[in-house]
């Protein structure tokens, strides 16, 4: 009786941990958008008449670019993030630390769009945001792959098949990120065309798991 209290108890207070990490993550993630949105140039009153705004989006065609981006891959992650939370009944430590982790790259990979930004496009800066975007990923997949060691974690409705094709998805973005990496000492329109290819990594990784089945 003892036990069944004490157990009750723990996942009243891991579910009520689990909304907290949950409005602390989406808290980060409208600041980070709403920092890549100041992060766009902002032309004078000269430059927003007809014969100036063509320069002047020319001369900034590169951050428009970056910024375009680090929103695309921040909505990845934030819809990466709705979609794992949305199958879990609770958290605990150790995936509140790595959920926290995965936040901390966030605010890196922001931090590597600034650096992009202020110090100009180059192949550092472009690999920087590689490497930020797929550690980004990593952590996700980890704290994932942590609650599917652990059921008490998941809703009771998630099956051991769907679970594998989450983990494809989370998988998908850590690998397309790492794909890019090389791409950004090649050059910036093959870096960003790069990005396109995480539907075809998905279902490539989809793929091999469902070869090793037959």
């Amino acid at each position: 009786m003892q036990d069944h209290t004490e157990d009750k108890a723990r996942h009243k207070r891991e579910s009520l941990q689990l909304h907290r990490l949950a409005r602390m993550v989406d808290v980060v993630y409208a600041i980070v958008i709403w920092r890549i949105f100041i992060l766009l140039p902002s032309p004078t009153a000269e430059q927003l008449t007809w014969e100036h705004i063509g320069p002047f989006l020319c001369a900034n065609i590169g951050v428009f670019l970056t910024v375009f981006v680090g929103l695309v891959v921040t909505i990845i992650y934030w819809l990466q993030h709705n979609l794992l939370f949305g199958n879990l009944q609770s958290t605990d430590t150790r995936h509140s630390i790595l959920s926290i982790l995965q936040i901390f790259f966030l605010l890196a990979f922001l931090v590597s769009l600034r650096e992009g930004i202020e110090l100009g496009p180059s192949a550092g800066t472009r690999a920087l945001e590689s490497i930020t975007a797929a550690l980004v990923g990593i952590s996700g997949g980890w704290s994932w792959a942590y609650a599917v060691k652990n059921p008490r974690l998941l809703q009771p409705e998630v099956t051991e098949q769907y679970a594998l094709q989450l983990r494809d998805r989370v998988l998908a973005e850590p690998i397309t990120a790492n794909i890019t990496l090389p791409c950004a000492f090649v050059g910036p329109i093959i870096w960003e065309i790069s990005w396109l290819s995480y539907p075809l990594v998905i279902w490539l990784v989809r793929r091999r798991r469902l070869s090793k089945k037959v």
